[in-house]
Parts: C-alpha cells; sequence; structure tokens
C-alpha cells in the first residue's frame, strides 16, 4: 500500500485537528468543488463519479481542505449509494463545522441512461 492510500484508509473526519478556527465574525460564503468524488455501486460495484459541490457560511469553524481531500477519496473504495454518500457528507460537515448554513449537491455522472442529482439545504432542513 502506497503512502497516500495509507493515509486515506487511516483518515478520521472527526478528528477536530480537520477543523479550523473561523477568524472573521461576519457572514461569508465559502465554496469548493469537488470533481472527482467516486465511490462504487452498493448492487454491482461498478464506479460511480460525481462532481460535488459544497457551500457554507462559517460560524466558528472552517474545514481544512487536505482534510476535506482525503475525506473524499476516502469513499473511492466503498460500496455505498448515491443517496448514502451524499447525506454521510453533509452530515459529517455539518457535525463537525457545525456552520451557520450547508448545502452540497452531488451531481453523478449518468450511467446506464440515469442522471443523479442529490441537494441537501440546511435552510430546508
Amino acid at each position: 500500500m502506497k503512502y497516500g492510500e495509507k493515509e486515506i484508509k487511516a483518515f478520521d473526519i472527526k478528528s477536530k485537528e480537520n477543523f479550523w478556527p473561523n477568524e472573521h465574525k461576519k457572514n461569508y460564503t465559502i465554496k469548493i468543488e469537488l470533481p472527482e468524488f467516486m465511490c462504487k455501486c452498493p448492487r454491482s460495484g461498478y464506479p460511480d463519479f460525481a462532481n460535488i459541490k459544497l457551500e457554507y457560511t462559517p460560524n466558528k469553524k472552517v474545514i481544512e481542505l487536505k482534510a476535506l481531500k482525503l475525506y473524499i477519496n476516502s469513499f473511492m473504495d466503498r460500496h455505498i449509494s448515491h443517496e448514502n454518500s451524499a447525506n454521510e457528507i453533509f452530515d459529517a460537515l455539518y457535525d463537525g463545522l457545525k456552520p451557520r448554513w450547508l448545502k452540497i449537491i452531488a451531481d453523478f455522472n449518468p450511467r446506464g441512461n440515469v442522471h443523479t442529482i442529490i441537494e441537501i439545504d440546511s435552510s430546508k432542513n
């Protein structure tokens, strides 16, 4: 196993070092795009690819970007549905950040003539 694979396998999004203090009191929006998300279909094992878009208004914390990269890459070898992966990402980030607002859009590449987009918005929950 190569060093990057070891780092991804050992990664825990819940570690406090993954979230940094937000040094700004004003409302502002952070937008992050992760165009190389990959997981595996829980039924067939075929790869599923998505563009994950995150937007959030931080409260007291922001996410460290390398931590986010490692977390997203941790899905690569997991058998997980589109819905479950999007909801897991949302829940992990919402729990760790406790943001003023968070929105995630998981735009999966079409496969078998089906195009899935999962959108989760904390203002609608």
